[in-house]
């Protein structure tokens, strides 16, 4: 019966899946390997979004092995994925539902490129109008269609360029990158001082909620560098604590502005929530337990990193120290792992270990929906 049943009929099946009973489901036969790889929807879409919660993939930042580690954090199955089909040792710079935004690390002028670490495809974007050294980028993601991300858009800030007669000076134009077109336009200037800020003491992630493109400054006194899409007009915001913290973060949650920041003076981890203008609240504690499980009992919090989603927010260190995970609540509903989502409004605090038999080295984190569907999106 099964071997007669249609491709959209498996593929409606196939969606239920996780995506390790998925890769299982695979190997059964052609028939369905076939299904699975050409016709099983990605896992950008809204309905897996509801199902199953992004998986963490680390990338060491020491060294340049073309590898990541993959850890879901419900079952804390982990296993090391070759990406030996890159062309360059890269590391991540975000997600865009089942595709990693990556760039080299063998060269210094940026160059961006995307790639399923699953399915194995890879494709670089074209290079920028202004070639650039250090920017920040942003990420603006379009409205889904059909479930489907639909386009998406990358923005590039600041950096250090070139000048005519030798040297180097600070570019104070906004780069944008347009899925649809598949180019890069410059849309206009920017201030100098922001240029250097994002240029000199800003990491590449980014937040894009209600119209804003927001950036953590990396020095202390930690602050927040706005950008409003539509207008093109910069702001700075204050950041709470902001002298006292000892890492700070940008993720979103529910579409607000979400910042996870700790240090031994804030008495542990904190997440506030941003709401009108510069008015953070605070919504959320790290439980002291989970903090010092995480810290090793040493109560120093500089080395904590942050990586966050509308579904989880993960804490962690080193791949295998653990990692602290706020999730919306969740129910295992069989043995394969797939979810339910108990309450939308609800989140819990849990641990999830991490593997002793991998090397523990410093870490890139980045959240992903995996997908076995290929994408026209890299062809």
């Amino acid at each position: 019966m099964w071997i007669n049943l249609s491709f959209d009929v498996l593929s409606n099946i196939f969606s239920f899946l996780s995506p390790d009973s998925l890769a299982r489901a695979s190997s059964v036969c052609h028939h369905w390997h076939t299904c699975v790889h050409l016709h099983s929807l990605p896992y950008s879409t809204s309905h897996h979004h509801h199902r199953h919660l992004p998986w963490f993939l680390a990338f060491p930042t020491r060294n340049r092995s073309l590898c990541c580690y993959v850890q879901n954090p419900m079952t804390e199955n982990g296993q090391v994925v070759s990406l030996d089909f890159l062309p360059d040792p890269a590391r991540p710079v975000t997600s865009i539902g089942s595709l990693l935004l990556l760039r080299p690390t063998n060269c210094t002028l940026l160059r961006l490129g995307l790639c399923n670490p699953f399915t194995r495809q890879f494709k670089y974007l074209p290079m920028l109008n202004v070639a650039r050294t250090n920017p920040a980028v942003g990420l603006v993601v379009g409205p889904a269609q059909y479930g489907l991300i639909s386009d998406f858009k990358v923005y590039v800030a600041g950096g250090m360029s070139e000048v005519p007669r030798g040297g180097a000076t600070y570019e104070p134009t906004l780069e944008m990158y347009d899925s649809r077109h598949d180019t890069w336009q410059i849309v206009g200037p920017m201030p100098v001082e922001f240029a250097v800020r994002l240029t000199v003491w800003t990491p590449n992630e980014s937040v894009y909620t209600n119209g804003v493109l927001y950036w953590m400054t990396s020095a202390r006194a930690y602050s927040v560098m706005g950008l409003n899409i539509k207008s093109n007009m910069w702001r700075e915001l204050s950041v709470p604590m902001a002298d006292r913290l000892e890492f700070a973060t940008l993720t979103q949650r529910n579409g607000k502005l979400i910042l996870v920041g700790g240090g031994i003076c804030v008495n542990g981890a904190c997440v506030w929530e941003l709401y009108e203008e510069e008015d953070w609240w605070l919504i959320e504690k790290v439980p002291i337990e989970l903090g010092l499980r995480l810290l090793g009992g040493r109560a120093k919090w500089e080395s904590t990193k942050c990586v966050g989603s509308e579904e989880a927010i993960c804490l962690y260190r080193e791949i295998g120290s653990g990692m602290i995970v706020w999730r919306r609540q969740v129910e295992v509903e069989n043995g394969d792992g797939d979810l339910i989502i108990k309450s939308k409004s609800k989140w819990e605090w849990i641990w999830v270990n991490g593997d002793k038999q991998v090397q523990n080295v410093p870490i890139k984190g980045v959240l992903l929906h995996p997908s076995l569907a290929l994408s026209c999106t890299l062809n």
